[in-house]
């Protein structure tokens, strides 16, 4: 086989990234994708809406087939890739094929961390992060009463909301004192939470599963919480979150730390090598530092732009931004930056607005005369306007930021020199 001078290692929305940012600069050569699930390269977030019955299957591919003929993208899909050999540009795959490569681009995203819980191997216990899963938990919705989710974060929410869709009677364990601890304060969790209890899906705090319990033969009976409870269940979904998969990369000696690092061109430690996505560990676009944020915006501007430069472009990467937003049965919620700033930290500001009766909740964070963070719920508007403010790091003037925490952010707010360095026509890339 001749050298491929471009392998993409992975299937999902880096992949997409980094094949629209070659073909910004190379029309020509062929692209080759290597994904490890059968199916071609479909949404993670909108499994959750395929289990609650809201799309069918054909809506899931992010791209359709005529795609990749029109972008010359080859795929080789059920396939795994076992090594890397960085020296000699190659890598093995499970079908015994060495294939050489002039760049690689390793977007391996991540994998379900699973805490070890006693019971949680054998049937009838899942992760909610790839299609297989879900595809097993919308035949099983059929015929099963109770589900357990252990994780009250974005993914477990999605997955308990997706069952309850389905008629399934839902208890979504939280170890933290709140759900979504990471992207809510106390404020914002209490509104969500609230909502979900209004339509009947149980959500319970401060408590995890310490043990899941089976019979002789293995079967599921239910779930022994922290706090001496048991509850029955037919189906438990693991939902903690997930962690870098970057073991192929260790492996081979590429540097790795909380994921795979790389420096602001996307390139990791050995030569030609390039990582994107949940399993890189990449600029912080508020602090500077390097930080792994799986956020699907992210993993695509971090292909395209790892796809640009393994075409011979030389374009610095941004800065990933944490960033999530969900509905919780038509309330509307959206968290950017840096929501829970460090306590006793006096170079933060946090202005916040509450009311219960409309459900409508809104918290800024100022450091340093800049929005680095904000947590909307109820009324979103205003998002988009506050996320500018966060990304592109604008100075908020006093009187500004008293207009900002009235909840009137406005586009003359913005300076002057970012209309001419931004909506400059000649800083527009055409398609």
């Amino acid at each position: 086989m001749a050298i491929m001078k471009y392998v993409i290692i992975g299937n999902g929305i880096a992949s997409i990234g980094a094949i629209e940012g070659i073909r910004k600069v190379d029309t020509e050569n062929e692209i080759l994708v290597i994904g490890a699930e059968d199916s071609p390269a479909y949404g993670r977030p909108l499994i959750s809406y395929l289990l609650a019955g809201k799309i069918g299957p054909e809506r899931l591919a992010l791209r359709p087939q005529e795609f990749y003929e029109k972008s010359n993208v080859s795929t080789k899909l059920g396939t795994t890739v076992e090594a890397i050999d960085t020296k000699a540009k190659t890598i093995s795959t499970d079908k015994g094929e060495t294939i050489e490569f002039e760049n690689l681009l390793i977007a391996t995203g991540g994998i379900p961390f699973t805490p070890p819980i006693p019971g949680a191997e054998g049937s009838d216990v899942y992760n909610f992060t790839n299609l297989a899963h879900a595809q097993t938990l919308i035949s099983k919705a059929k015929e099963i009463k109770r589900a357990v989710v252990i994780g009250g974060g974005l993914i477990g929410l999605k997955a308990g909301e997706s069952l309850f869709d389905r008629g399934v009677d839902v208890t979504i364990l939280e170890l933290s004192p709140r759900i979504l601890s990471l992207a809510f304060d106390e404020n914002a969790a209490a509104l969500a939470g609230g909502r979900l209890a209004e339509v009947g899906l149980n959500v319970r705090c401060g408590v995890t599963a310490k043990e899941i319990q089976r019979d002789s033969d293995g079967n599921l009976k239910g779930v022994h919480l922290t706090d001496g409870d048991f509850l029955q269940t037919e189906v438990v979904v693991i939902a903690i979150g997930v962690v870098p998969n970057y073991s192929l990369a260790k492996d081979s000696g590429i540097s790795v730390d909380r994921g795979i690092k790389v420096d602001d061109h996307m390139k990791t430690s050995a030569d030609g090598v390039f990582a994107a996505g949940d399993v890189a560990q990449a600029k912080d676009l508020l602090f500077g530092d390097d930080r792994v944020i799986p956020i699907w915006t992210n993993a695509y501007n971090q292909g395209f732009c790892a796809g640009k430069n393994m075409a011979g472009t030389d374009i610095e990467f941004t800065g990933s931004l944490a960033m999530n937003s969900i509905s919780f049965y038509g309330l509307p919620t959206i968290s950017v930056g840096t929501v829970n700033p460090p306590e006793g930290d006096d170079s933060f500001e946090i202005a916040t607005s509450l009311d219960e009766k409309k459900k409508s909740y809104r918290k800024l964070v100022f450091q340093n005369d800049h929005l680095v963070g904000y947590v909307l719920v109820g009324d979103i508007d205003m998002a988009g306007m506050y996320t500018a403010f966060v990304k592109f790091q604008m100075a908020v003037p006093e009187d500004a930021k008293k207009q900002m925490m009235a909840g009137e952010p406005d586009v003359l707010m913005w300076p002057d020199d970012f209309f001419k360095d931004t909506w400059n026509p000649g800083h527009v890339e055409q398609d």
